[in-house]
């Protein structure tokens, strides 16, 4: 697969001017010290960041970002390259460099219900399903193989994460034989009377590979998001053991945390 883009005709593309882009310093996160092309790509993220450049408004080329800095277009380059690594802007080549859209803000919990809060249509492509041995990580499920299911997941048809998924065989008796590409969640309450209540994760930094990049068709050795999550039932059953890569450029968590008034 190539690496994805967003179709045309998706917002709006207006290119502004060299002259539109603001060159004052004012509220600047880089120091003085920094390099040009972090000065020229702060500039820019401030006026991404402010919503004053709309998603999938074409951005300033590297000739006009280079005019209007004074600065060589290799440096212009890597001020909108540095913008790509952070998932702020994307390529879309030969037309140009287009401002992403926000990335989705996820919590722990139902991967379908959280993108209908940020209210974007969730979709799933089931890649596996089969019986499998659990990670050696997990240890929950006892002895013996899970249920196990991988799915690419998609926001308003992007590829944005894939799910390995393991279920604990005997609280989900037959599950691979039912339909996977919709919410499973909802499925597990439905047919097993299985109430998710809670859930606990690791949230890892990690580069994607190959294979990772390909399927949510981005370009290799992408940034990505792994969340490794245990959930538990209302009766305190751990029934579903996940290993969810997203991509970094389309996702973030919000977490948060209740703390003892008497902490230090």
């Amino acid at each position: 697969m190539g690496i994805w883009s967003r179709p045309s005709g998706v917002g709006q593309t207006v290119q502004p001017s060299a002259a539109s882009v603001s060159t004052v310093p004012g509220n600047r996160r880089a120091s003085a010290s920094s390099p040009k092309y972090v000065e020229i790509a702060d500039v820019l993220r401030q006026q991404i960041t402010s919503e004053r450049l709309a998603p999938h408004t074409l951005m300033p080329s590297e000739r006009e970002l280079s005019e209007a800095h004074g600065v060589s277009r290799m440096t212009a380059r890597n001020a909108l390259s540095l913008l790509e690594a952070e998932g702020l802007v994307y390529r879309r080549p030969p037309r140009g460099t287009f401002v992403a859209e926000p990335r989705v803000t996820f919590h722990v919990g139902s991967f379908s219900d959280e993108l209908a809060r940020a209210g974007k249509r969730p979709a799933a492509q089931l890649l596996w399903a089969e019986t499998r041995d659990v990670p050696a990580v997990m240890t929950e499920f006892g002895d013996g193989p899970a249920h196990a299911v991988r799915r690419l997941r998609y926001a308003d048809g992007e590829p944005i994460a894939l799910e390995t998924s393991y279920f604990h065989r005997e609280l989900t008796p037959g599950l691979l034989d039912r339909s996977l590409d919709e919410s499973i969640w909802q499925l597990l309450r439905e047919e097993y009377a299985i109430i998710p209540a809670r859930a606990r994760a690791l949230v890892r930094s990690i580069v994607l590979d190959h294979a990772s990049c390909s399927r949510l068709m981005i370009r290799s050795a992408s940034p990505g998001i792994l969340l490794t999550r245990w959930t538990y039932d209302a009766e305190g059953r751990c029934f579903e053991f996940a290993q969810d890569v997203y991509r970094a450029d389309r996702a973030e968590f919000e977490v948060e945390a209740s703390f003892d008034p008497r902490a230090r």
